[in-house]
């Protein structure tokens, strides 16, 4: 769809176009293109700003770029937290309806979950978790690691559980990681790797809501979905200061970002999970609301921009 071409062509099948993701491989000049055909077509161009700095992308640059044509283009902007919205203003002049993230987990899992939910800790262990997907630019386990293997350590029944994706952890792997690897292969019993290919939804979801606590190993970044699954299962998250995730949601935070690391903070963090009562986690009659109430604000957005 993020094609002129498509535009002009199936320009009597929609009514506007909503852009979320998928403008990576399109240079800045391509999404002009997409913008003068939907102009061409008068049809509204609506964005949702989900990342303000891609967490793909060793540098900046090419995002900036593709967000300088995008959200000036742009007739409605989203985002999903103030301070995004902030940002938004700041480096373009545009005003951003916040929204907040929906639940990720379906909601008849959700209510199958919340029927047979556990207590903390029940199995008499604290496992905190760490994953290594196949490594984008914005995450750095090599940093925080030796801390979260040190503090887990110290805590009666801590286990880390590190699980890593085959082609990161894996020597014949494409994307192999041979620090991370060397890492890994030294740690002490408390730690429990697992090396797998991507996970299907249900194994993902058994995965989280098997954990104490996820920790987030983001040196930048802006809104996480990982955070609202965890969210949806009654997982606790520790979450980096970059970005804008404890306006996202409610989070252990700890200083981590392209310039800094705090590692006495990950672990006050950590002990902090382990000690006090789980933060608070949507029910799922919430998250139902919350959907109503985003397809309600997105008909909204949606009517505005058509002049309904």
């Amino acid at each position: 769809m993020l094609d002129p071409d498509w535009i002009r062509a199936h320009r009597d099948d929609f009514d506007l176009l909503h852009v979320h993701f998928g403008f990576d491989a399109s240079t800045p000049e391509e999404l002009a293109d997409v913008v003068a055909a939907l102009r061409e077509t008068g049809k509204p161009l609506v964005q949702t700003v989900h990342d303000l700095r891609n967490p793909h992308h060793v540098g900046r640059g090419l995002h900036d770029e593709q967000l300088d044509v995008l959200v000036p283009a742009a007739d409605a902007l989203i985002t999903l937290t103030p301070g995004a919205a902030d940002e938004i203003a700041r480096r373009w002049g545009r005003s951003a309806t916040v929204l907040a993230h929906p639940h990720v987990v379906d909601l008849e899992e959700m209510d199958r979950r919340a029927r047979t939910r556990r207590a903390p800790r029940e199995t008499g262990s604290f496992r905190v978790g760490l994953h290594v997907k196949s490594l984008r630019a914005c995450m750095d386990p090599h940093t925080i690691l030796p801390t979260l293997v040190d503090v887990v350590g110290r805590l009666p029944g801590g286990v880390l559980q590190v699980n890593g994706h085959t082609d990161v952890l894996d020597p014949s792997g494409a994307a192999f990681d041979a620090e991370l690897h060397a890492l890994l292969r030294s740690t002490p019993d408390h730690v429990d790797v697992r090396v797998h290919d991507f996970l299907s939804d249900e194994a993902l979801v058994e995965y989280l809501a098997g954990l104490d606590l996820s920790v987030l190993p983001y040196r930048f970044g802006t809104h996480s979905g990982w955070l609202e699954a965890c969210r949806d299962v009654d997982t606790p998250v520790a979450a980096p200061t970059c970005g804008f995730y404890a306006q996202q949601a409610p989070v252990h935070s700890f200083t981590l970002d392209e310039h800094r690391f705090e590692p006495e903070e990950l672990a006050q963090v950590v002990r902090l999970a382990y000690e006090e009562r789980p933060l608070p986690a949507p029910e799922p009659e919430q998250r139902r609301r919350e959907r109503a109430e985003l397809d309600a604000a997105h008909v909204a957005v949606y009517r505005e921009v058509l002049g309904a």
